[in-house]
């Protein structure tokens, strides 16, 4: 039985979200956190996503790579718990287990291809920037939704759990950046709470 294995990252994802912190717990839960899957050579060929903008989602298969050779543990403290509970690592959709390998759905906005570039549009990241992409698969509902699923650790989408205000100068900053969805983003982001459990509950 073949014990380990080496796979090539197919490209990257271009991100709003610059550092692992902030970055939403799931896919989907940010509808403004939009950024491109980057293809590179010699997978950048146009004929290889011919047919995949018939699908409205994508399946992506990355690499947790800042986080890529700390050690893997049997049990963690999953955040929908509080972060003070344990549980069997493969029973949660942490990045530290024994091969760092991340799943997320996103939404297929549209995809660019020239002679030697492939872009791919996608809204719903939670993927930090320069994550690297080992493949992309089609979302096919008829097989990917379950009706009749549950998952009793995670039952049902997260609350927005804060209110979000913006200072004077945190308004010119985003009019002077000229990003006109940042002011959701940001709000969208951080309502979400991305403070690590323990101190969420610490500091309300």
């Amino acid at each position: 039985m073949q014990s380990s294995f080496n796979y090539d990252a197919i490209g990257y994802v271009d991100s709003p979200y610059r550092e692992k912190f902030g970055v939403p717990r799931q896919s989907g839960l940010v509808s403004k956190a939009k950024g491109r899957i980057v293809i590179v050579p010699p997978y950048a060929n146009p004929d290889a996503f011919s047919g995949l903008s018939l699908s409205s989602h994508l399946w992506i298969i990355f690499s947790f790579h800042q986080i890529a050779g700390e050690k893997w543990k049997p049990t963690v403290r999953p955040p929908r718990l509080g972060g003070n509970k344990r549980m069997g690592v493969f029973a949660t959709r942490t990045g530290f287990r024994p091969n760092p390998i991340g799943l997320s759905v996103v939404e297929l906005d549209s995809i660019e291809t020239d002679e030697n570039a492939v872009y791919i549009n996608i809204s719903g990241v939670d993927m930090v920037n320069g994550t690297p992409v080992l493949d992309i698969k089609p979302y096919i509902p008829y097989a990917d939704s379950i009706v009749g699923a549950s998952n009793d650790l995670a039952p049902s989408r997260p609350e927005n759990r804060l209110a979000v205000e913006f200072s004077e100068e945190a308004n010119l900053f985003i009019a002077e950046h000229g990003n006109p969805d940042l002011h959701d983003l940001i709000t969208e982001t951080l309502s979400l709470d991305p403070r690590p459990a323990y101190k969420a509950k610490v500091n309300d």
